[in-house]
């Protein structure tokens, strides 16, 4: 009998769907720059009596669904490097050393390409933007940046990222626990949702910014399991498991 702490061989990847799901993603968030859905979703939650957005401040979303939820977040994140730490030490956690470290890697990398990619597209968040009683002028993402003295830094969302970066706990359960696995995606998914649209109530973000969010994380996870964890079945092992079993 296999230990459950040896690395199994993972399951088929079906990349046609792990990239072309994106990739389709992608092409159709850049064809919704030439609609004006972002504009249409954002002014549902935009008040113009009050001059403002409806959830601009609700205590709910800004302290609760926003910063203790980033807190908890990172938390998770801060375990997961203590456990990826303790992997070089301690027996009962050596044999998942991989599996940490790519958890540790997605995470990372999941969050830290938010920043940086915000300050060079410099897109304004919907509550800057003179339709909803701001001061700045709008652009289409790929459109170049009106002048202004302040750049605006709300793409892509970084709270939405908080959510989708545990897409990297599907990757990392997919080939010792495929049931859990799945259910972490819904997890991942659904909290990344939340996040999302919560800051469209406060008008944080336009939808697009967020399912844009959504398609960096996926594919970071995916690249760091690939590259990390990734061990299809060889042909010989597979030639072995064909064998006849004698009796």
């Amino acid at each position: 009998m296999v230990s459950i702490s040896a690395r199994p061989a993972s399951r088929p990847l079906n990349f046609w769907v792990c990239l072309g799901v994106p990739a389709v993603a992608a092409i159709i968030l850049v064809l919704l720059e030439l609609t004006t859905l972002d504009m249409d979703l954002a002014r549902l939650f935009y008040d113009p009596v009050a001059g403002d957005f409806i959830g601009r401040h609700s205590y709910f979303l800004e302290t609760v669904l926003h910063d203790r939820a980033k807190q908890v977040v990172i938390a998770f994140s801060v375990l997961a490097i203590l456990g990826f730490a303790g992997s070089f030490f301690l027996p009962r956690l050596k044999p998942f050393k991989r599996e940490l470290g790519c958890l540790v890697l997605s995470l990372g990398l999941a969050t830290s390409f938010v920043t940086p990619m915000k300050a060079v597209t410099a897109v304004q968040c919907p509550w800057s933007l003179e339709q909803f009683g701001g001061h700045e002028t709008y652009s289409e993402l790929l459109s170049p940046r009106p002048a202004t003295e302040k750049p605006g830094r709300c793409w892509p969302g970084g709270h939405a990222a908080t959510g989708f970066t545990l897409f990297a706990l599907f990757f990392v359960l997919r080939d010792r626990r495929p049931r859990m696995a799945r259910a972490a995606f819904v997890f991942a998914f659904a909290l990344g949702s939340v996040f999302s649209i919560g800051r469209m109530l406060q008008g944080a973000h336009f939808f697009s910014h967020n399912v844009w969010t959504a398609v960096f994380c996926w594919l970071i996870c995916l690249g760091s399991y690939y590259y990390i964890l990734y061990r299809p079945t060889s042909k010989a092992e597979r030639e072995l498991e064909a064998q006849p079993v004698s009796a």
